[in-house]
């Protein structure tokens, strides 16, 4: 038998004997009866013992210790109190649980934490029909689903999930962008974020002795651990993951200054609604209608390709470096796309590198997320999880199908096997065991629990890999389901655990185009199917329109959130931006949905990728100094000797196509079409004179 094998038939034992003592007992007394541990002499039982106190203390499991007042060892008393590995029963309603099953179905098999969040769902869905066999919601879809992003980050992914968990130091090599160098890390993990469509490690850098953050797609190769040892590091107490999820690109690093923009009142509302937590909002002193929005920045290109995106919007006033530099990039944007583009000599890319490219760790194309999730929950929670739905089973009369068992665990018919065997074996002490389970040869499993099985009868508290998939899944999908409350959902599951699983594990950062007032009144349209009435902003027009439209769905992309549309005014489906509502209402008119409407239309395009797939493509030459951004962000054609690359961009109208160009603050220029150069050129020499004039 496997030493892993072993180890858990011994901690499951251990938990069993103690629920069923249901008195203190002392280590001799441990070692004589439970399973595993009356073949050890007396100091490897002392090692044994105190390694799987740790370990089950780690998984929130906590033994209680009456130490005696001579403080002799060998006389101390363990216990284990009910709530100690009960999970408090938590009272969800029918349409929390529908909303459950809904984020189940939305993120299973693309999820990077699938197969947990499975785990906890049928914990804390306990005695209730189970939301795993809910029927699918059709009025949310995700181009997002918080997927690790093949399987070489899933891998990485995996293993610092593992190291955080266990406070061990880990080493891997890392390509950083901004200096473009590759070198070798010893870093402390902290935290996990997702933020953007990317995970990211927040921790203590060993070289620099401060705590940095790592894109998990730019680490190169393995990640390993730095030593042997059972911890290496203990995470500060006033470490707050709270810092970096409410960063924006622009403050990714150490700050230089402070930033004063002027926001026109045409945009003022939206910016001000989207951007508060970046820094601080005051009237224009010369009309109090626009805005002057001053945030910290670290990487001056940034908050200038910003500001340059809101086009005649906005306008940086501060400070005076910052001020010269976006009107030299302006006036390089000028001279860059007056004429005809001189001649670029470019060969196709030597390496194939760009969007969907190996170093983005996508070329294992057979790996998804079906096959081999990202994070495995420990052995330990699944049999957990296992004992309890057969020992109900079991009570009540019930056999089980092993398929169904199968899919609610998606394990295989092995791992099945091999699992029933090992909780055949855990006991109480004495030949006492918590249950006898066989699968026949029909395919259903026969159950036959022990009447002390009381142990693992009630569901148990969950491990914090489950905790952390539950708390992920939520925040991942915030309050876009318009049949259940996530948010109540949470409420409630972070009571019962007693702590916030984000706090330590996993952080989801906020979603950019994102207003989750405007998501309720867009879920309420969508459940009742009423028409949704609302105030519009075309940023691309720089102009308001007011839309009654019949609303489908609500879909999230690169971008942020939509709401899927039928527009009977325009007789086609369209996707309108939440965080660009002004205002929205529910009319009292119902619609009957159109079955020709498809509200997953792009969920696997343009709101995954961010181009919008059209006829119209156009070429850029992207600078040598952003060739290396633009190698991982977009589709690259080609190369030149200068380091410069070519890449490809579809775009549906010019004016999205202008604001794209402008976002990249003069490192980027048109080359074809004719038309869209010249727009650029337009845009530009307009931004000019603007600042001039301001």
């Amino acid at each position: 038998m496997a030493k892993d094998t072993e180890k858990l038939i011994r901690q499951l034992s251990l938990i069993s004997y103690l629920m069923a003592e249901r008195r203190p007992v002392t280590a001799p007394e441990i070692r004589r009866d439970v399973e595993g541990y009356s073949v050890m002499n007396e100091d490897a039982f002392a090692r044994r013992f105190y390694a799987d106190r740790s370990e089950l203390e780690a998984l929130g499991i906590a033994l209680a210790i009456d130490k005696p007042q001579d403080g002799q060892v060998e006389q101390e008393q363990y216990s284990l109190p009910p709530e100690n590995f009960h999970l408090p029963a938590i009272e969800f309603s029918d349409d929390e649980l529908a909303a459950l099953g809904t984020a189940l179905h939305l993120l299973d098999g693309e999820f990077a934490y699938a197969e947990p969040l499975r785990l906890a769902l049928q914990q804390i869905s306990w005695g209730r029909p189970s939301p795993l066999s809910s029927p699918v919601q059709q009025t949310i879809k995700l181009g997002l689903t918080g997927a690790a992003g093949g399987h070489d980050v899933s891998q990485r992914l995996a293993k610092i999930e593992t190291a955080i968990f266990r406070r061990k130091t880990v080493v891997f090599d890392y390509y950083t962008m901004e200096r473009d160098d590759t070198g070798t890390r010893r870093i402390d993990p902290y935290q996990l974020l997702y933020q953007g469509g990317q995970f990211y490690l927040v921790g203590r850098s060993q070289e620099r002795d401060a705590i940095r953050v790592f894109r998990l797609s730019r680490i190169l190769g393995k990640v390993g651990y730095a030593t042997k040892a059972e911890h290496d590091f203990q995470r500060p107490k006033d470490f707050d993951p709270r810092v970096y999820g409410d960063r924006i690109q622009w403050q990714f690093g150490t700050p230089v200054g402070t930033a004063e923009i002027w926001i026109s009142e045409q945009i003022a509302w939206q910016i001000e609604r989207a951007f508060e937590r970046y820094g601080s909002f005051r009237p224009d002193v010369s009309d109090a209608r626009d805005r002057i929005f001053t945030t910290p920045y670290a990487n001056a290109r940034q908050i200038i390709s910003w500001t340059l995106g809101l086009s005649q919007n906005a306008r940086i006033l501060g400070p005076p470096e910052l001020v010269e530099e976006a009107r030299e990039r302006v006036r390089l944007l000028i001279s860059s796309h007056t004429g005809e583009p001189e001649p670029i000599v470019s060969t196709p890319p030597a390496s194939g590198m760009g969007r969907g490219s190996a170093d983005d760790g996508d070329a294992d194309e057979d790996s998804s997320f079906s096959a081999e999730a990202a994070i495995r929950p420990e052995r330990f929670a699944r049999l957990v999880t296992l004992a309890s739905i057969l020992i109900e089973a079991g009570r009540a009369g019930r056999r089980l199908d092993a398929r169904d068992l199968r899919r609610s665990l998606n394990v295989s018919d092995q791992e099945l096997r091999e699992d029933i065997s090992v909780l055949n074996v855990v006991n109480f002490g004495a030949g006492t065991y918590v249950l006898y389970a066989e699968i026949g040869e029909d395919g259903w499993v026969e159950v036959d629990p022990e009447p002390y099985g009381d142990s693992f009868a009630r569901p148990a508290r969950l491990l914090p890999v489950e905790a952390k998939a539950l708390v992920a899944a939520i925040d991942l999908i915030g309050e876009h389901i318009p049949e259940g409350s996530l948010t109540s959902v949470r409420e409630k599951v972070v009571a019962a655990l007693g702590e916030d699983p984000a706090v330590e594990g996993l952080q989801f950062a906020p979603a950019a185009g994102d207003n989750p007032e405007i998501a309720k009144v867009v879920s309420q349209a969508i459940s009742g199917r009423r028409l949704l009435s609302f105030e519009y902003y075309k940023a691309n027009e720089n102009q308001f329109s007011t839309r009654l439209v019949e609303p489908y769905a609500l879909v999230n992309g690169t971008e942020g959130w939509y709401v899927a549309a039928y527009d009977p005014e325009r007789e086609d489906t369209r996707h309108f931006r939440l965080d660009r509502f002004k205002s929205a209402l529910v009319t009292d008119e119902t619609f009957e949905p159109r079955p020709e409407v498809n509200a997953a239309a792009g969920v696997d395009g343009w709101l995954r990728t961010g181009e919008v797939d059209t006829a119209r493509r156009a070429q850029l030459l992207i600078s040598a100094e952003r060739a290396r951004w633009a190698r991982e962000e977009r589709t690259v054609v080609g190369e030149t000797a200068d380091g410069s690359v070519v890449v490809e961009l579809g775009f549906g109208g010019l004016d999205w196509f202008i604001h794209e160009v402008l976002k990249e603050a003069g490192d980027a220029i048109v080359l074809e079409p004719a038309d869209a150069r010249e727009a650029v050129l337009i845009a530009a020499t307009a931004l000019e004179a603007a600042a001039a004039v301001g």
